[in-house]
């Protein structure tokens, strides 16, 4: 196989996938060593880069996928909602989304005892939306069940991993960017405001919400009204893949 039909082949493995192509995957499927494709694809990459295109390929979530570019996010995001409703949370899911973020792997009553609400309904919304998942028990009294973020999580905030994750002031444009400022932001729940259960034990003096900037809860006075372009938000196949 040569380069060009190496390139031609990664191109069309990464089209097809419907999950982000890691470098064993791509390796395994053309047969070739992973530094003779990782050339490959370095150069595929580049390829993309050219601002002709309207697409590119990023690494995320430890693979690559296709990716629209962030000048065209806003005819993409028009021609995406076209088709279907945008993923809508509530601030307090949000808020809860960024503290599962920065303490992960962490219960849920730890989790009640940053937000100072029974967390229950937001915990359930995040599970179902995909953007969280169970990491198994802690080993402490009750065992109660350890959450962390999902490889859904990576793609919608367009992170390659966990080491990407900005501030949390950063992380509230981040999610104003990939949910929507207008759409993506849904009005507070009941459930959202539960107390948290008296069982649960009131938060410790040096207790604090995750060690950044600011409070994600304080993003309903600070973020703008308008939506911004999302930042490397995942290609829909509709848009970048013409699936």
């Amino acid at each position: 196989m040569t380069e060009q039909e190496l390139q031609s082949a990664l191109e069309a493995i990464i089209y097809a996938a419907d999950e982000p192509a890691t470098l064993d995957q791509l390796a395994a499927a053309v047969g070739a060593e992973k530094m003779e494709v990782r050339g490959a694809l370095d150069k595929l990459v580049a390829s993309y880069a050219a601002e002709d295109r309207g697409v590119e390929i990023r690494k995320v979530a430890h693979g690559w996928k296709f990716y629209t570019k962030a000048q065209h996010h806003d005819v993409v995001r028009k021609f995406i909602k076209s088709l279907r409703p945008p993923l809508r949370l509530t601030m307090p899911a949000l808020e809860t989304l960024s503290v599962i973020a920065y303490k992960q792997p962490v219960t849920a009553p730890e989790i009640n005892d940053i937000r100072g609400v029974n967390c229950g309904g937001v915990i359930q919304t995040l599970l179902e939306r995909r953007l969280i998942t169970t990491a198994g028990r802690k080993d402490a009294v009750g065992r109660p069940i350890l959450y962390r973020t999902s490889k859904d999580f990576l793609m919608r905030f367009g992170l390659a991993d966990l080491e990407e994750l900005p501030s949390l002031k950063e992380f509230e444009a981040l999610a104003q960017q990939a949910l929507g400022a207008d759409d993506g932001i849904a009005p507070v729940e009941p459930e959202d405001l539960q107390p948290a259960a008296a069982e649960v034990a009131a938060p410790a003096p040096e207790a604090a919400a995750p060690s950044v900037e600011r409070p994600i809860a304080d993003a309903e006075t600070s973020m703008p009204s308008e939506s911004k372009p999302e930042p490397a938000a995942p290609a829909r196949k509709a848009a970048s893949s013409g699936h």
